[in-house]
């Protein structure tokens, strides 16, 4: 018997045998919320508040995700090498460039690890990810939070001379999250080409395949040249891997060293690590993705233009989008709508942070945030 009918037979007769079911693991597994694509969740309610890839796992992460159950009582080494190898295929880099992690949260906390400290600021945009300096609630180190441009751009100009005082660490989020826009990759390689080793990069690239803007371009080019700029992506957005959690970083070999220094060794999970390497060969998954994404963006588009309400350009699965009146009635009313919309993005409280589903629950947002119009509420 091989390792699928194993698995489909063995430990599917086990769970019905408990739950007084029948049928096998893959038919049991499609019954579950977690392998239905959208996001809607099992009382109806559509989650439109976290950036996640709605179309769910690719196909074959999901085959291979079933056959990987067979290893789940043994470490994951069998699983971290060839992930590891055909990472640094798809990247065209070297195994000796990359560091893995649960999710590119953790990454940031290894980067923080391995080079934050009393001295040594953190240097972010305002508003942005805020993951990455919540870690200083246990790493003590200062944060300098500057404001983006009338532009939605990081300020690189302020960003520049404040890390010119001492070392520092300098956090990019592009595409930024949460206004999904752009800041000008020409503008960031000026200072990176001219920075000293003493001032390290840290560019989360998350939202990396939704960018359009030709503005954009990623920073992989800088890992051979320069030790102090670290490349910070994740399976979370574009192979759909949020629950999973697995990101990773890329980086000179020198710098990979020090930052690995930091993993658990034993990461990812086999499940996540099967899953990984699967949404890797899959080849049109980011097309698929991409493709879906700009559906839902469109329909959201036309409604906030027929409803006259402003909108942040953007380069993400996520829109900001104004809004009249209380941003914490606005979700509220949204919920009673069965509708869960972004939180609190200071100093931005005049904007909301919109998630995009399928197109179908986009439709359905469309049709509440109208019927707010003709209520008066918006």
């Amino acid at each position: 018997m091989d390792r699928r009918g194993f698995v489909t037979t063995g430990l599917a007769a086990s769970i019905a045998g408990v739950s007084g079911g029948g049928g096998t693991l893959a038919a049991m597994l499609d019954r579950t919320p977690g392998w239905r694509t959208g996001k809607t969740l099992a009382d109806g309610t559509v989650k439109l508040s976290s950036n996640e890839n709605p179309l769910g796992l690719s196909p074959d992460a999901r085959e291979a995700v079933i056959e990987s159950l067979v290893d789940a009582n043994r470490y994951p080494g069998d699983y971290r090498g060839p992930l590891m190898e055909e990472l640094a295929r798809y990247l065209d880099v070297k195994v000796n460039n990359l560091t893995l992690g649960f999710g590119s949260t953790e990454i940031l906390q290894i980067a923080v690890q391995a080079f934050q400290g009393p001295n040594t600021p953190l240097i972010i945009a305002q508003p942005t990810f805020e993951d990455i300096s919540d870690y200083q609630d246990t790493m003590p180190f200062e944060v300098e939070a500057i404001p983006l441009t009338k532009d939605l751009q990081h300020d690189i100009g302020r960003m520049r001379e404040s890390a010119m005082r001492r070392p520092s660490v300098v956090y990019f989020c592009n595409p930024n999250n949460p206004t999904g826009t752009i800041t000008s990759s020409r503008d960031i390689d000026a200072w990176i080409a001219e920075a000293p080793e003493t001032t390290t990069f840290l560019m989360d690239e998350a939202y990396l395949e939704y960018a359009s803007d030709d503005s954009f371009w990623p920073a992989m080019k800088w890992i051979e040249e320069k030790p102090n700029v670290i490349v910070i992506r994740t399976f979370s957005k574009i192979f759909a891997m949020a629950g999973l959690r697995l990101g990773y970083a890329v980086s000179h070999p020198t710098t990979a060293r020090r930052l690995n220094e930091h993993t658990v060794q034993n990461s990812p999970s086999v499940v996540a690590g099967a899953a990984g390497i699967a949404s890797l060969k899959d080849k049109d998954l980011v097309n698929r993705a991409v493709t879906m994404n700009a559906e839902s963006k469109d329909i959201v588009h036309q409604t906030l233009d027929g409803l006259g309400l402003d909108y942040l350009p953007t380069n993400t699965n996520f829109i900001m989008h104004r809004i009249k009146g209380d941003l914490g009635e606005y979700r509220n009313r949204m919920a009673d709508e069965g509708l869960l919309v972004g939180r609190d993005f200071p100093p931005m409280l005049d904007y909301n942070r919109l998630s995009f589903g399928l197109p179908n629950e986009m439709d359905r947002w469309a049709e509440a945030i109208k019927g707010f119009r003709k209520k008066g509420w918006i």
